[in-house]
């Protein structure tokens, strides 16, 4: 018989539409938020808040990058009640919905004979005339 780890444990959330960040580890935010989002998704839930808290901000930008990211997503913003910029209020598409296609990122385009503002910058600070 095998004993549990004591540093690793599993931690059932119901899937009712509102995911409170407050008890999991930073580094299980980016899976957790993904798979919360398609099991919501799978349950017809397309309503979603994400709780994260105010803080500093670092937890709130790490959710809004995945949510940026995740093709499931039609749209986010701040919540604007109770909770105000501590949580998130997420539209995902229903399961009937096709999910759009996937863009690859565009890149900046470089013109030539054109240098980038930061190179101007230090440029300007380096270089004596």
């Amino acid at each position: 018989m095998t004993t549990p780890d004591p540093n690793t444990h599993s931690v059932q959330a119901p899937i009712d539409g509102v995911l409170d960040l407050h008890t999991f580890c930073p580094r299980e935010v980016p899976d957790l938020v993904r798979e919360y989002l398609y099991a919501c998704r799978t349950r017809h839930i397309t309503k979603i808040r994400i709780i994260h808290g105010k803080g500093k901000g670092v937890l709130r930008e790490t959710v809004h990058a995945i949510l940026r990211r995740e093709p499931l997503v039609r749209g986010f913003h701040l919540a604007n009640d109770r909770g105000s910029w501590g949580a998130t209020l997420v539209d995902i598409y229903p399961p009937n919905v096709p999910l759009p296609p996937r863009r690859p990122p565009e890149a900046k385009a470089h013109r030539p004979g054109q240098v980038p503002g930061w190179y101007r910058l230090l440029h300007r600070i380096f270089v004596r005339r």
